[in-house]
């Protein structure tokens, strides 16, 4: 079952945007590519077609929803299986809504739903009763955000642990040289929180080892998208010193980055490898330099394609009805990218990296994985931490 990450998500990404766009009712906006499936493909899988129901934000928010949807969309091109996507009417989307874009996907052929966003937990609780003959894929859902007392049998859920990826960021930009940090989180939600207290203990761990002083803004924006608001906020944030801000959630990134070019500063990416956002920038004339230092990243499109590869293979009945956490135990599912082109720190190395990502993997470092907003990370007397509201 083990797959290994990509550290350059670049190119697959790129390919990705195509699909971008569509129109539906009021209740979603769906979108299709691929092909319909030939006889010879349906007859030689179990799945017929696969739906995307989308998280908050867009199908080309360059992160979480767009990194399933390159899994979904290159599974039905690979396979001449018919795929789409629907989107929440807005933010504001309710378990109803959500109830409907499960509704549309089955209604238009799909037995394959791929269910992204913790907030699919009591649709899929109502779905996986009402469709027991669908393959529901969930992604970011435990058992305690179905609402149920153990997974339905027709559901698999994948979650990362995100705080080891947001650790080796943390501890990475200290151990560069950063000293002022921000984190922007767009919802105080369990993966958002571990990416973030992640990012605090890894910059806590190398602030004690150099011995260095460090401050760390933090604040959630309420949203997976930029907006002039959080825009306004991120530019007061880099103003007044801070170097760089770990973006985190969806398109948030996108308020952050307009901020960072304004005052010289840098943007860490999260979900995947976003170094390829800055580099089109600097290509275009947007901007003089490649703000992203790098990227917290999450196996995505390796956690989806297990999950399809499962189902058409014949063997889902041997993960369904349960919960699979990549982290770096399971395999390289979560961490920074080490191509050449995305590595742009300055002092810190790929052996550094290395060497701290294997005492995360065999233990030696233990990375509190709590996604409690309430309870905060412990720290030393090196790091403060300002968290805003």
């Amino acid at each position: 079952m083990k797959k290994i990450l990509s550290l350059s998500m670049a190119a697959v990404m790129a390919l990705s945007l195509a699909a971008c766009g569509g129109s539906g009712d009021t209740a979603a906006t769906s979108g299709s590519t691929a092909t319909n499936a030939t006889a010879e493909g349906a007859s030689s899988s179990e799945i017929t077609g696969i739906a995307q129901v989308c998280d908050v934000g867009t199908i080309d928010d360059e992160s979480f929803n767009q990194g399933c949807w390159t899994a979904v969309e290159a599974f039905g091109e690979a396979n001449g299986i018919q795929v789409d996507y629907y989107l929440p009417p807005s933010e504001d989307a309710n378990d109803e809504d959500r109830e409907t874009l499960i509704r549309n996907a089955v209604n238009d052929g799909a037995n394959t739903i791929v269910c992204v966003g913790y907030l699919y937990g009591p649709s899929l609780a109502w779905a996986a009763t009402e469709y027991p003959d669908v393959h529901f894929i969930a992604v970011d859902v435990t058992v305690a955000d179905i609402g149920t007392e153990t997974i339905p049998a027709n559901v698999y859920c994948i979650t990362y642990k995100e705080e080891q990826a947001g650790y080796l960021a943390g501890y990475a930009a200290v151990k560069d040289g950063f000293t002022e940090l921000g984190f922007l989180g767009g919802m105080a939600v369990p993966a958002v929180i571990r990416f973030g207290y992640g990012y605090v203990q890894g910059a806590d761990a190398a602030a004690q080892e150099l011995g260095t002083n460090v401050n760390i803004k933090y604040w959630y924006g309420g949203a997976f998208s930029g907006d002039a608001n959080i825009t306004a906020k991120m530019e007061s944030w880099y103003s007044a010193g801070t170097q760089v801000v770990f973006a985190c959630g969806g398109g948030i990134y996108t308020s952050a980055l307009e901020a960072a070019v304004k005052y010289d500063g840098k943007v860490i990416g999260v979900d995947v490898d976003q170094n390829y956002i800055g580099e089109q920038g600097v290509e275009d004339g947007k901007y003089s330099y490649n703000p992203f230092v790098t990227s917290a990243m999450k196996g995505l499109s390796e956690g989806v394609t297990d999950a399809l590869d499962h189902v058409a293979a014949g063997t889902w009945d041997t993960i369904a009805g349960t919960n699979f956490v990549y982290g770096l135990q399971e395999g390289d599912y979560v961490g920074l990218p080490t191509a050449e082109d995305s590595w742009n720190f300055s002092t810190f190395t790929v052996e550094e990296y290395e060497a701290v990502k294997e005492k995360i993997r065999s233990g030696e470092i233990i990375v509190d994985n709590n996604s409690d907003d309430a309870t905060k990370p412990t720290t030393s007397d090196f790091v403060t931490v300002d968290y805003q509201v």
